[in-house]
């Protein structure tokens, strides 16, 4: 097969698909994402099973116990998947609508229209539930989409965009405004980055030396999901119930996920306190601990940490531990190892807080709070097509929002310019 013209195929067809879905109503978006939600649950059954030999490849394969948890629709997450597009489908629509509108002492009113970004390939890897989020937030913002998920999901992405495609086509939307590419060679994840002129937008997310190599080869502009390096800074005047509660759910609730704390930083004036019973309870959850010299004078049985541990996305049910001196400390290490995904302070030291929030640059900051609550769910946009941490042009959880962009519409009555 010749996979560029495969590729471009798709690319094409897309272009035409995108052209009329930035001209439809509301209306038709709407009944196209509850037709969407209603065939989710209608095939329910069916997209179990393909998922099932999904797992069950995974598992032959020796995929890692947190990429298999990633890879599986039970069906309290297929239920999540359809009370998402749901969601969505409810949420107010934002393409046509005029902002900033404003008039100028020439005459004329200048406001700033939300359209369609238009064409958007989206590219990921295990998370199957990535191709429902991703194909009702391009929906419910006009675009048409592009989806190329990994190997590892095959045949549960297969069903899901037949599904959805097919229960929005029947609703009122072009055919081709869903296309999953179905031949997962990785030659044609580059194809798709360098569809310069027919593709307006990749949104990447999954393992760091994908995201690189799609960066690398790409012709058009690429929203990146990088990898989640987020950590927990417990500080001297911590509520150590509260941040017991906190950290524990951070790195256990699902530690497979981007989210997840990976490194742990604790104040040294509460380490002695804080850190043996933490470690019992990171033990009876099977957490491997990783820490630092000052760690292990404490619980020598703690392995030591590398300088690779304090960058590592583990993904896994692994941790790194370190006690610091200070906030500034817990903050330069945030800034010298992060990833500028997530990063947490549990303190109840309102100056701490406000300082932590101030100095790290990350695209969530957390007070008091479980950085696993860094989620376009949780944060109210229904769904999310991934965690943006660059600065341009989104940032964090990347919702319907983020999926448009704007023209500037001027209105006048004749009017010229003096």
């Amino acid at each position: 097969m010749d996979l560029k013209a495969y590729v471009r195929e798709c690319a094409l067809r897309a272009r035409e698909a995108a052209t009329r879905m930035a001209v439809l109503g509301p209306g038709t978006r709407e009944r196209a994402l509850l037709a969407m939600a209603t065939a989710i649950g209608d095939c329910a059954g069916q997209i179990r099973e393909a998922n099932a030999k999904d797992v069950d490849a995974g598992r032959a394969a020796g995929l890692p116990t947190a990429m298999i948890d990633r890879l599986t629709l039970t069906n309290t997450r297929i239920k999540g998947m359809r009370r998402a597009v749901a969601e969505i489908a409810a949420q107010p629509d934002l393409v046509g609508e005029i902002e900033h509108l404003v008039r100028r002492p020439s005459g004329i009113e200048v406001g700033k229209m939300r359209v369609p970004i238009g064409v958007i390939g989206i590219i990921y890897e295990a998370r199957p539930n990535v191709t429902a989020d991703a194909a009702a937030l391009c929906v419910k913002t006009g675009n048409a989409c592009i989806l190329r998920g990994g190997r590892e999901a095959i045949n549960s992405n297969v069903i899901l965009a037949r599904v959805l495609a097919e229960a929005a086509t029947s609703a009122g939307l072009p055919g081709h405004a869903i296309q999953l590419i179905e031949v997962i060679d990785r030659e044609t994840v580059i194809h798709l980055a360098q569809a310069e002129g027919l593709v307006d937008l990749i949104v990447a997310r999954g393992g760091e030396s994908l995201i690189r190599a799609v960066v690398e080869a790409a012709r058009v502009p690429v929203m990146k999901h990088y990898k989640g390096v987020c950590h927990t800074y417990v500080d001297a005047s911590a509520d150590l119930a509260m941040a017991e509660a906190v950290c524990l759910n951070a790195k256990v609730q699902r530690p497979g996920v981007c989210n997840a704390m990976e490194t742990l930083l604790v104040h040294r004036d509460v380490a002695d306190q804080f850190l043996p019973p933490m470690f019992e309870k990171y033990r009876a959850a099977g957490v491997e601990l990783r820490g630092c010299e000052r760690v292990r004078a404490i619980d020598p049985t703690v392995k030591p940490a590398t300088e690779d541990d304090w960058y590592a996305e583990y993904l896994d049910l692994i941790l790194a531990v370190r006690i610091v001196d200070a906030i500034g400390e817990a903050i330069e290490h945030i800034r010298k190892y992060g990833s500028a995904h997530t990063d947490a302070i549990v303190t109840k030291d309102v100056t701490a807080a406000r300082r932590f929030v101030r100095e790290v640059d990350s695209s969530s900051v957390m007070v008091n709070a479980s950085t696993r609550l860094s989620d376009g769910g949780e944060y109210g946009l229904g769904a999310e097509i991934g965690i943006s941490t660059d600065k341009l042009h989104a940032r964090g959880p990347v919702g319907a929002a983020e999926l448009t962009t704007y023209k500037w519409v001027v209105y006048g009555e004749g009017t010229i310019r003096e």
